[in-house]
């Protein structure tokens, strides 16, 4: 017989306003809302939370480059089982493009390498493509800068080595795409996506439909499902929790 997933709303969740500090919960299994700061890995996270928590069980339910910002849920224990679920919920992210040049990696991790103008687009355009084109079952290919693998090895480390490799299109879904500020040649989106969306993409391929070249220069998330970053801690913040109650723990105990 088929094993059955636990149901998510069995285990606790860590948030800023409520966080959990018995040990026992997190060896049962519960969720932490982390608000990943920029320039960390989504390993790097869980490495963190490992050398604060009982169990050496921890995994997160979606990963976010080094370059991109907010809401990384973690599962402990028991609840590592309930990830899954967790990936399939929308995603929503609020993103910077930048037209008039794209990079290897589709974002800020590399130098610009193509150049276009930009001064033909207009609010019309872009509103026309993020409506017919970016919006509803799509298809996009990767970034060759991602951690997907190919006959075993990342297509990063592929690509830093100078190779390219062939990528298939993949259906992804985009629920819903708000222009939040236009600044050109800037401008600032808010996108409700389905799993397996890169927002890098999105961004390069609306360069290209706009005849120019683009590519995303910041990058948040900020909702999966019904969790808000505006309820995550920061890993900092996460460990200052960990530590003041282990100190009152201490405390009574002497």
């Amino acid at each position: 017989m088929p094993r059955i997933a636990p149901d998510l709303s069995q285990f606790p969740c860590s948030t800023a306003e409520d966080p959990v500090t018995d040990p026992d919960l997190f060896t049962s299994g519960a969720l932490i809302l982390m608000d990943k700061p920029l320039h960390w890995s989504s390993f790097g996270v869980v490495k963190y939370v490992r050398h604060r928590v009982p169990p050496k069980k921890v995994g997160h339910a979606g990963t976010l480059d080094p370059l991109a910002s907010g809401l990384l849920i973690l599962c402990t224990g028991r609840a590592t089982k309930v990830i899954s679920q967790i990936q399939e919920m929308e995603k929503e992210y609020k993103a910077v493009v930048r037209f008039g040049a794209s990079t290897p990696s589709y974002d800020a991790a590399t130098e610009p390498d193509q150049f276009a103008e930009w001064e033909h687009i207009t609010e019309a355009q872009i509103r026309e493509l993020l409506e017919n084109d970016f919006t509803g079952d799509i298809e996009q290919v990767p970034p060759m800068f991602s951690a997907l693998k190919v006959k075993g090895k990342r297509l990063y480390e592929i690509a830093r080595k100078g190779g390219v490799v062939k990528l298939e299109p993949r259906k992804v879904v985009i629920h819903a795409i708000d222009i939040d500020d236009l600044s050109l040649p800037e401008i600032s989106l808010t996108i409700r996506c389905g799993k397996g969306t890169y927002i890098r993409s999105l961004a390069h391929d609306l360069g290209l439909k706009l005849g120019s070249r683009a590519r995303l220069v910041s990058l948040r998330r900020t909702k999966t499902g019904s969790y808000d970053v505006e309820n995550a801690v920061t890993p900092e913040q996460f460990e200052d929790i960990m530590s003041k109650k282990n100190s009152d723990r201490n405390d009574l105990a002497g």
